[in-house]
């Protein structure tokens, strides 16, 4: 597993969308396989802070991180300043309640996965959110800071990738929490897995059919939208000139094209405030079919960026204020 750097600054980071739409989704089936069951799916404090070894990284750490953040507290029993901050991220594994989880792993004893990590000291602390690995910090921390990075963490899991974490049951036997099961292949699996593989591979055109011929079949389907809606905008944003269009933009304030070329670059460059600014401003400023296609493209964008984001409800609000 090579880690990418992810940012947490709350953007729209494209190249993330299979993790995000696969974590979501893995979340969603967990909790609704565990309530069939008449399960809570709950465990015990003491399952917030595993060990880690590099034979159960893949599942205990990787596959978990499409339920809940998992960060990661890379150790050495010779290491003194790491006496001081394990204690502190174990302490706050459990008083966040299933925010994230902890994942200890000893470097002496795991050398490929310090290597992979590209460490060069300890304590180091990454984490892991739906796959994708971002460092948070190296050597020693106060708590203050791990805290703010923690609630940073916290909610890029909740707002980008919709990891509400752990249900934790202080009555629960540690080790008894079960397996999130897997779930029965569904009957547009196969379309939407063919739209992940024609993303990966770059053929926007081919990703663009088959989330349609998913949402042909069954028009209500989350995933086909989100991912239509993510793929269209890559699809829009290939190989246009990002200075010309900025340039058009500022130079016709007008042009209800220019603006929303802006905006979908704005988009994909992960100012999502200001995309949605621009078009809601653009909005205010026309009538008839030009204010309704712009309409059109902000709910299109609203699209990309999911539903229950801050920034989408905030969005909706001054959209309708602006239409009426």
């Amino acid at each position: 597993m090579q880690p990418r750097n992810m940012s947490m600054s709350g953007v729209v980071d494209l190249a993330a969308v299979k993790a995000a739409q696969e974590a979501k989704a893995k979340a969603e089936q967990a909790r609704a396989q565990s309530a069939r069951e008449g399960g809570t799916g709950a465990i015990s404090p003491a399952d917030l802070v595993i060990d880690v070894d590099e034979a159960g990284f893949e599942r205990d750490v990787l596959q978990r991180s499409a339920e809940v953040p998992v960060v990661i507290d890379f150790w050495a029993e010779w290491c003194e300043p790491c006496k001081q901050l394990s204690p502190v991220l174990e302490r706050l594994a459990v008083e966040y309640n299933g925010r994230f989880l902890l994942a200890k792993v000893d470097v002496d004893a795991n050398q490929m996965l310090m290597q992979q990590f590209g460490i060069q000291g300890i304590p180091a602390v990454f984490a892991v959110v739906a796959g994708q690995a971002l460092p948070l910090f190296q050597g020693a921390a106060g708590e203050a800071q791990i805290r703010q990075t923690l609630d940073q963490l916290v909610q890029v899991g909740e707002q980008r990738f919709g990891l509400t974490g752990l249900t934790v049951d202080p009555e629960a036997q540690p080790g008894g929490a079960p397996a999130a099961p897997e779930r029965p292949a569904g009957p547009h699996d196969g379309l939407l897995e063919a739209a992940v593989q024609a993303l990966d591979s770059g053929d926007l055109s081919g990703a663009v059919q088959a989330y349609k011929n998913v949402l042909n079949e069954d028009p209500a389907n989350e995933e086909a939208k989100l991912g239509l809606a993510q793929a269209e905008l890559l699809q829009r944003v290939q190989g246009v000139d990002p200075q010309q269009v900025r340039r058009d933009a500022a130079d016709k304030p007008a042009d209800v094209q220019a603006q929303i070329a802006a905006a979908d670059l704005d988009l994909v460059g992960g100012h999502v405030e200001d995309a949605f600014g621009r078009l809601i401003e653009t909005v205010q400023r026309t009538v008839g079919d030009d204010r309704d296609t712009v309409r059109v493209r902000l709910l299109e964008l609203f699209e990309v960026v999911g539903p229950d984001d801050p920034r989408v409800i905030a969005a909706r609000r001054a959209l309708a204020r602006a239409l009426f």
